[in-house]
């Protein structure tokens, strides 16, 4: 009989992977379900970035396998970027390590870092990956919960007993500012707290930074903190504030040590990114304020109507979130963000994120993307009005 592996026991597929098929499903059959649950840009890159794609793809040597450690352009490209918005300094040789989109990112420091029965510490709410990531590398997963009360802060008591008391040895830590789902902006205290943390524990910290320019007009780097490279890697990604997602373009950067851990394994996992691509993400990459400006309005006009369907809900949620999502927590009258979800997308065929997928401590939340265009945003309230809210 031929089985599975035992490192899939306990992970199912991924939440959004199963429930676009049944979206499809419903769609086959005459629902024409508006999907308000996926961050995945429905605007398009610069058309300079374009450009740059179609021009370097008609070259006839662009398409051989590339180098793992990606090109000195978007090294260099990389390196500007951080210094110019988050006005940290990396060397491009040896602190950078491009990836093919930074989920990857995710899974290879777990299998870099990990041994069987070595505990991670996972942000309860939090993006899944991390959870199956770890598990799938052996790692035991250790929850840290946030809560509205504490402003989704990590309680560094809360945390420092958790080391104290773990049979497992941690090894890793992930946190995640601007934070998804909640959309709570960081605060350079929280920062240093994170860094002291890790350096005190000996624990590697792993800061997933995708939506620091979404709503936000102070990017911040976990890096910037003095010292932090002792202790912090940190992934980055083009997906959400260039209208990346499907270019698969993100990086890893830190410690030089850390870039060469991590490489021994992704070298042997994958090869370099289309050359093209990197080019391109090069050119995304110089894109100035105007570019994060227009972005924003596009997004802030939306969340605005994204308050207006929750409000026809009767959820509560902060209006300074940053990202492109809005978390809101959801009435009495449901018993979890699951059955509200599901209540909307059979009466009205609109379908929004229950809270649950990010943990224990979502379970009565809903949220809602913002990669939407305002007239499908519109239609959902419409819909749900129609049936019966």
């Amino acid at each position: 009989m031929i089985t599975t592996a035992k490192r899939l026991d306990g992970i199912g597929e991924y939440y959004f992977s199963q429930k676009l098929r049944e979206i499809e499903a419903l769609n086959k059959s005459g629902k024409n379900v508006i999907n308000l649950g996926i961050g995945s840009p429905d605007l398009p890159p610069h058309q300079d970035v374009i450009k740059v794609l179609q021009e370097e793809s008609a070259k006839p040597g662009s398409h051989a396998y590339q180098g793992y450690k990606g090109t000195p352009a978007l090294r260099n490209a990389f390196a500007q970027w951080y210094k110019t918005w988050y006005e940290v300094d990396l060397d491009p040789d040896t602190e950078i390590l491009p990836l093919i989109g930074s989920k990857e990112g995710i899974m290879h420091i777990c299998m870099t870092y990990l041994n069987e029965g070595d505990g991670v510490l996972v942000p309860n709410p939090g993006y899944p990956t991390y959870r199956s990531a770890a598990k799938l590398a052996g790692g035991i997963c250790i929850d840290y919960e946030l809560t509205a009360a504490n402003a989704w802060f990590p309680d560094f008591e809360q945390l420092n007993r958790l080391v104290t008391e773990s049979i497992s040895p941690i090894r890793l830590m992930f946190v995640n500012y601007p934070h998804m789902p909640t959309g709570k902006l960081p605060s350079e205290e929280l920062f240093q707290q994170v860094v002291s943390f890790g350096k005190k524990h000996h624990i590697l910290i792993c800061h997933d930074n995708p939506y620091s320019f979404i709503l936000n007009d102070n990017p911040m780097s976990l890096l910037s903190v003095e010292g932090a490279k002792d202790t912090v890697i940190e992934l980055n990604s083009l997906s959400k504030a260039q209208n990346m997602a499907g270019w698969r373009v993100g990086l890893m950067c830190g410690s030089k040590q850390r870039v060469e851990e991590v490489l021994r394994f992704k070298s042997n996992m994958d090869s370099g990114m289309f050359l093209p691509v990197q080019a391109a993400a090069a050119k995304a990459l110089t894109l100035g304020k105007d570019w994060y400006r227009q972005l924003n309005t596009v997004y802030k006009t939306r969340r605005s109507i994204v308050f207006d369907l929750l409000d026809l809900l009767q959820c509560d949620f902060d209006k300074n979130q940053a990202g492109m999502f809005v978390w809101a927590s959801i009435n009495d009258e449901f018993k979890n963000g699951y059955e509200l979800s599901d209540k909307i997308l059979n009466n009205a065929g609109v379908f929004i994120t229950p809270g649950g997928i990010f943990g224990s401590a979502g379970e009565n939340y809903i949220r809602v993307s913002l990669c939407s265009t305002e007239q499908k945003l519109q239609e959902s309230i419409s819909r749900i009005k129609q049936s019966g809210r």
